[in-house]
């Protein structure tokens, strides 16, 4: 069955980065547009960054524009997402969902950025 594992969250400082991965199967990855979410507790998901299937389009977020890159593998099945100048309003869980004919995410991973 199709399964979306992501990882790399963590606690960072104001100004710092972090590289997000998630790790698909179950699927054909070269088929599918990846993207990246982030939920806030007690917010709506919010839509951070996508990706084409063959990665020469990507789309961003204007509060993520200039500091997140998403990139993919598809010889490896993993979809990245390279945070910079982090900020305490980055501060979620992030997941990557994919669109299969019904909407498929993983647990998330845990991005918090405080000093």
């Amino acid at each position: 069955q199709v399964q979306l594992v992501e990882s790399g969250g963590g606690l960072v400082q104001p100004g710092g980065s972090l590289r997000l991965s998630c790790a698909a199967s179950g699927f054909t990855f070269s088929d599918y547009i990846m993207s990246w979410d982030r939920q806030v507790p007690g917010k709506e998901r919010e839509f951070v960054a996508g990706i084409s299937n063959s990665g020469g389009l990507r789309n961003y977020a204007d509060s993520v524009k200039g500091r997140f890159t998403i990139s993919r593998d598809n010889a490896k099945s993993t979809v990245d997402l390279q945070m910079n100048s982090l900020k305490p309003e980055d501060t979620a869980l992030y997941v990557c969902p994919v669109d299969v004919g019904t909407t498929v995410w993983g647990q998330g991973t845990q991005v918090t950025v405080s000093s």
